[in-house]
């Protein structure tokens, strides 16, 4: 049976520095992200005009969830949830139950606000993500080292505590991507209501060289 993805919106107020008040809210519907202004500082993946017409691209998918900080209607942060990309391992899982995170972003004009954890607890209070495993996959040259200054461990101390905030836990795997330095990994989020056949395919994916199972 196809899994229905159940979508339930929350919202939290989050006082930032300076007493800055944020919406920390998702999963936001096409129109809500239409609507709302797209702040110039969101462009580590594309120009912030292309980078929010990739979202709105994206909300209109099934499975997708965007969950984002907002300030006076001004998305200053955000995070993407939606299937594997079909060039990944992971899309070789055979279930309908993986999703992946597959961006975070906060704008440079708005860190030190700890937006991004905020983000992270905020996507996990919807009760259907219960029925997903949800992984992200961080490689070190993704990180915007020269914009923070942060080494490269330095970088991924910060990154894995914000990950835990949404729940999501260090994984072994062979995958050769991720093997390829030892700053790179695997995090993953396995909902309570997964079940156990899932949870082996999972493990099949994560390993796909028998001498390292």
């Amino acid at each position: 049976m196809a899994l229905k993805h159940r979508k339930k919106y929350h919202s939290i107020t989050h006082t930032g520095k300076e007493n800055r008040q944020f919406q920390i809210a998702g999963p936001l519907s096409t129109d809500t992200i239409e609507q709302a202004e797209f702040d110039e500082g969101l462009k580590a993946f594309r120009q912030p005009e292309q980078q929010k017409k990739a979202l709105i691209d994206v909300s209109k998918l099934e499975e997708s969830r965007i969950i984002a900080a907002i300030e006076n209607n001004k998305i200053v942060g955000y995070a993407v949830y939606l299937y594997p990309d079909e060039m990944e391992r992971w899309s070789q899982y055979r279930f309908d139950n993986l999703i992946e995170l597959g961006a975070i972003e906060v704008s440079m004009d708005y860190r030190g606000h700890n937006l991004a954890k905020e983000i992270l607890k905020v996507s996990m209070m919807d009760d259907a993500v219960e029925d997903y495993i949800i992984i992200t996959t961080e490689y070190y040259w993704h990180w915007d080292l020269r914009g923070t200054g942060l080494s490269i461990w330095d970088y991924r101390d910060i990154m894995e505590k914000v990950m835990k905030s949404g729940g999501l836990m260090w994984y072994a795997t062979d995958d050769p991507e991720i093997t390829s330095h030892p700053a790179n990994c695997l995090m993953a989020r396995v909902g309570s209501r997964v079940s156990t056949e899932s949870v082996h395919e999972f493990d099949r994916v994560r390993f796909q060289n028998r001498y390292m199972i």
